[in-house]
C-alpha cells in the first residue's frame, strides 16, 4: 500500500528565534527525502516534530491525510527514528544493546538480531564492549537497530556521522533497498548522497 508524508506550512520557533516557516513537503513509499542547511537552522528539529517527539509553533505533520495527532499510535508503530546521537549504551556490547531494544518492547522479537549486525557489519565485533568501538562502529550500531522491527518511515539525523567511506557506501546500500522495498527516508546529511536513485529529493533550510 502506498503511503504520504506530508509537511505543511510548517514554522518551528526555538526560545526566541525562528528557526524555518511555511516549510512544505511531501515524501511518498519509496521516496528518499534529504534535508539540508548549515548547524543551528532547525534540521534537527524538524525531524523531531516529524517523530511527535516536538510540537510546531504552526502547521501540520500529516500521514495518509491525517494529523499524527489523531493517529499518534498507529503513526509511531510504523516509524523508526536514529537521532543524532548513538542513543546506545557504551557499557553493553552491539548484541546487549539490540537485546534491550526488543526486551523494552521497541523492537520486534521475530527478528533476527545477529543477522541485524551482520547487515551494518558488526557481526564480528557484537560481543565486544561498545565503548571499545569507535564513534562510527557506534553509529552502526544505531543503524543497527532499524532492522529490529517493520517500521515503513525510517527518520535519521546525519546517519553516516563518523563512518569511513567504506561505511558510508554501506549504510547507503542499505538505505537504497530499505526504499526499493517499499519504504521511505527522511534524513539530515551535511555531504551530498551518493545514490542512483530518482527519488531522492533534497530540500534546504537557511537561516
Amino acid at each position: 500500500m502506498t503511503a504520504k508524508l506530508e509537511v505543511v506550512d510548517l514554522e518551528c520557533i526555538r526560545g526566541d528565534r525562528r528557526l524555518f516557516s511555511g516549510l512544505n513537503l511531501s515524501l511518498n513509499t519509496g521516496q528518499i527525502q534529504r534535508v539540508e542547511g548549515p548547524n543551528g537552522v532547525g534540521k534537527t528539529s524538524l525531524l523531531r516534530i516529524i517523530c511527535g517527539l516536538s510540537l510546531p509553533e504552526s502547521g501540520d505533520i500529516l500521514w495518509q491525510g491525517l494529523p499524527i495527532g489523531a493517529q499518534r499510535a498507529d503513526y509511531c508503530s510504523g516509524l523508526a527514528y536514529v537521532g543524532h546521537t548513538h542513543g546506545i549504551k557504551l557499557e553493553l556490547s552491539p548484541l546487549e544493546n539490540l537485546r534491550l531494544q526488543v526486551a523494552l518492547g521497541v523492537a520486534d522479537t521475530e527478528l533476527n538480531i545477529e543477522g541485524a549486525l551482520e547487515r551494518v557489519g558488526l557481526y564480528p565485533f557484537r560481543s565486544q564492549p561498545c565503548r571499545t568501538l569507535s564513534a562510527g562502529q557506534c553509529r552502526r550500531v544505531a543503524m543497527a537497530r532499524l532492522f529490529l522491527g517493520q517500521a515503513r518511515l525510517w527518520v535519521l539525523d546525519e546517519p553516516v556521522n563518523g563512518i569511513d567511506q567504506e561505511g558510508v557506501r554501506e549504510i547507503e546500500t542499505l538505505l537504497e533497498s530499505h526504499v526499493s522495498h517499499g519504504g521511505m527516508i527522511v534524513l539530515t546529511s551535511h555531504q551530498p548522497l551518493c545514490m542512483d536513485l530518482p527519488a531522492v529529493r533534497t530540500v534546504r533550510i537557511d537561516p
